[in-house]
């Protein structure tokens, strides 16, 4: 089955998706825009996203890596709750800024049947240089025969 480039869900529906299906962390997250094969979503820092230091913990950063290629995927496929993610390598390269939301920008590099593989940038609001990047990859369920 070949892929489309065109966009299945929008930022509007995106949202949408996720209070329903991830109501536990849907605030902690919004959907900027939405192009075909990218995404960009804000973490809206909030006190439980910090370490010591008030800097965002890394599992925060983790977490907006994995929504980002989450939906830069449903973006192209649509709704699939199922899908998941089966690999991921996350390199932390400098400090975010203390307080500020972090932004996140996936883009597919691959969007096959099976999985899609994303690259993930993520920049402290605010700072030139990325502040974590990532490569992600999601196990898409296969679509059922009627």
């Amino acid at each position: 089955m070949a892929r489309s480039s065109e966009v299945m869900m929008d930022a509007p529906q995106l949202m949408t998706f996720m209070r329903e299906v991830f109501q536990q962390v849907a605030d902690d997250f919004n959907v900027e825009e939405v192009k075909p094969n990218e995404v960009t979503i804000r973490l809206i820092v909030s006190e439980k996203h910090l370490r010591p230091g008030g800097t965002v913990s890394g599992p925060s950063m983790f977490g907006l890596a994995d929504v980002a290629a989450y939906f830069a995927t449903l973006a192209m496929i649509g709704p699939q709750a199922l899908a998941v993610t089966t690999n991921c390598s996350l390199d932390f390269m400098r400090k975010p800024a203390a307080g500020v939301d972090l932004i996140a920008t996936a883009k597919l590099l691959k969007l096959g049947r099976q999985l899609s593989v994303s690259h993930v940038l993520i920049y402290s609001e605010g700072m030139e240089e990325p502040v974590a990047q990532a490569t992600m990859t999601y196990a898409i369920p296969p679509v059922k025969s009627l």
